[in-house]
């Protein structure tokens, strides 16, 4: 797409490896504890595949009625994996790192001058992570943006077309005003696709695209996402 036929009004934005990193020094160190303290001879990377899985499944099937919470999500999968390994250690006690690490994440270096260089848009956080968490990590870091919606308001999960809507709806924005980035190209990049809304992969990690529908714009970083804004 030509830059001269995008015109915007407000930009959606992931929050968790997006604008603040994922949790992926932490998980290791859960599933080192669940090592520990398991009689089994067992990898950590093994754990981390097996409470990942768990977690996937519980994750496809939230929804609706059936819905929980990422921290209820993870406490459950967690507790399963801990069970699979026969670890000895207490769920509750050891997620509690990833929790921690969700209410205060390390943010990018480029998240903060990106959100000022934007202020001529709308901003909107749209996280799956769950609403006091991610209103915390905002507030640590001073990150601010016009509003925030979660998973928690709409009880669905981004690739789930719901948060998308609802997000239009609550902001009285049409799709074709607005550009979503995100760093999963599963939840972000197809989930805001299917409700017709150009996307910015931002592939920080410099992962392989998977097989699919190609984002409107792909970048490494916010200064190039901003370098694409700016042409607008």
């Amino acid at each position: 797409m030509e830059l001269k036929q995008l015109k915007i009004k407000a930009i959606f934005l992931d929050f968790y490896g997006t604008l603040v990193h994922e949790d992926d020094d932490i998980i290791p160190l859960i599933c080192q504890e669940i090592q520990d303290s398991s009689p089994e001879a067992c990898d950590i990377r093994e754990i981390g595949k097996h409470w990942w899985k768990e977690f996937s499944d519980m994750f496809r099937n939230s929804y609706g009625e059936t819905f929980k919470s990422q921290r209820e999500l993870g406490m459950l999968s967690l507790a399963k994996t801990i069970t699979t390994f026969e670890g000895e250690c207490d769920a509750e006690e050891i997620i509690q790192k990833q929790f921690d690490h969700w209410r205060m994440p390390r943010i990018y270096e480029d998240t903060i001058p990106f959100i000022h260089n934007s202020s001529n848009y709308e901003l909107y956080i749209l996280s799956n992570i769950d609403t006091d968490d991610v209103k915390e990590a905002v507030r640590q870091h001073g990150i601010k943006v016009n509003g925030i919606i979660t998973s928690e308001d709409v009880r669905a999960y981004k690739p789930r077309p719901d948060i998308f809507m609802e997000a239009l709806k609550r902001f009285n924005l049409s799709a074709d005003d607005v550009l979503h980035i995100g760093d999963s190209y599963s939840s972000d990049v197809c989930g805001a696709d299917a409700v017709g809304i150009r996307t910015i992969w931002l592939n920080r990690l410099n992962r392989r695209k998977p097989e699919g529908i190609e984002p409107t714009f792909t970048c490494s970083n916010l200064n190039e996402v901003q370098d694409i804004i700016n042409a607008l």
